[in-house]
């Protein structure tokens, strides 16, 4: 895992293995995997948090991150999620372009959250979505 996240990764920098444990150790954490991807979320009462979300470079662009984004929404909301918010840089468009689809809107901005590996700032974009069985999208798995 943290392998993947290292080739999906600058900025925010990527978590080693030793995050990973401490993210998936947690009992409030959940993990969600496909042959592309991880997506890694935590639910707390109502609310969930998209930790991550990494698709392998050679695979994008082919709906892996929205399906992973599908099974996280999913996971959610059977942990008792009626909200769901992330950050994601403010200049990952890809990401941003695919959380928008999903029904995300932006909430919030933190200036300068992250810093870049050349030590320049980077603003957090925070985006929320409200998470019910009418927003969640079914897969064939789930059906």
């Amino acid at each position: 895992m943290a392998s993947l996240h290292g080739r999906c990764f600058t900025t925010p920098r990527p978590w080693c293995a030793a995050d990973f444990e401490v993210h998936l150790a947690n009992p409030l954490s959940f993990l969600c995997l496909s042959p592309f991807g991880l997506a890694i979320g935590r639910a707390v009462a109502d609310e969930a948090e998209l930790l991550t979300l990494a698709i392998d470079p050679d695979h994008r662009r082919k709906g892996h991150g929205a399906h992973l984004l599908t099974d996280y929404e999913r996971t959610a909301v059977e942990k008792g999620a009626s909200m769901s918010f992330l950050e994601v840089a403010s200049d990952n468009r890809i990401a941003i372009t695919l959380y928008h689809s999903a029904g995300y809107v932006q909430a919030g901005q933190r200036m300068g959250y992250y810093r870049r590996p050349d030590g320049s700032r980077c603003d957090a974009i925070v985006l929320r979505k409200e998470l019910t069985a009418r927003t969640v999208p079914q897969t064939p798995e789930s059906s």
